[in-house]
């Protein structure tokens, strides 16, 4: 399993982030190809002080080619695109192969 992380700092509107977020930008999620589950919130915290990010995404893909083939497709370029359109904050975005953890 691979993993796309989105960490998105707080925007200039949050209202409109939330609103286009779910309206727009998360149906252009659903047509992503690879993607095998995904999920998101508004309600990042941290456990002391102020959480440092507004939003997050996860994206869980097969394998690192699987999701390099998601971002290099046309809706893949779409996602990307949109993202100017609500992430006045910018995105911060990591990805990594999955540990399953033991013990």
């Amino acid at each position: 399993m691979h993993k796309l992380v989105v960490l998105y700092p707080e925007p200039a509107d949050p209202d409109h982030f939330r609103d286009y977020y779910v309206a727009n930008h998360l149906p252009l999620v659903r047509n992503w190809p690879g993607l095998l589950a995904w999920r998101y919130s508004f309600d990042v915290a941290a456990t002391k002080g102020e959480a440092p990010y507004f939003a997050v995404f996860e994206g869980d893909f097969a394998d690192a080619a699987a999701m390099a083939a998601a971002q290099a497709s046309p809706q893949g370029q779409r996602l990307a695109a949109d993202v100017a359109n609500y992430a006045t904050g910018g995105a911060v975005v990591i990805h990594y192969p999955v540990q399953d953890g033991t013990g």
